[in-house]
């Protein structure tokens, strides 16, 4: 239950932080030891109901929890157990007119990446980081490991 108090606590400071404009994606974030709501097995943890996003190792969290934006209605990021499967440090969307996608690492067979994006609008599906959390997301994903989404 400590564990779960710890979490709630810094959620809502981080929301507070990220809505007062006082945290934003240029802050690096590490919080050693930090629990997160996906299973041991992921190395990347995504919490669509509290907007943040981790990576992990065995269960812990090792970078983040980081905010993040991610689909918006029509276009909802999915829920589920996903791999990575590849990675495009320099991507363009194809369907969105040519838009960038910087550090994107793709863990569907629709295109839903993290990448580097707006944390103020929501995104077709995709995952948005800031430049500094999508770098370490590209830097420490690789194909095959696990993703898991959160509602």
């Amino acid at each position: 239950m400590r564990n779960v108090n710890k979490r709630l606590g810094r959620v809502a400071t981080v929301a507070a932080l990220v809505a007062g404009g006082a945290l934003t994606g240029a802050a690096a974030y590490a919080d050693a030891g930090d629990v997160t709501p996906c299973q041991a097995t992921a190395k990347a943890c995504v919490d669509l109901s509290s907007k943040q996003a981790w990576l992990q190792e065995n269960g812990t969290g090792f970078y983040g929890p980081v905010p993040l934006t991610s689909g918006k209605v029509g276009a909802e990021t999915p829920v589920g157990t996903h791999q990575v499967l590849w990675k495009d440090a320099d991507h363009r969307s194809t369907e969105f007119n040519n838009a960038p996608m910087p550090n994107s690492v793709f863990f569907t067979k629709t295109g839903v990446a993290f990448h580097e994006g707006s944390l103020e609008q929501e995104s077709n599906g995709c995952i948005h980081l800031s430049t500094t959390a999508s770098k370490k997301f590209f830097d420490s994903l690789n194909p095959g490991d696990e993703v898991q989404v959160v509602q």
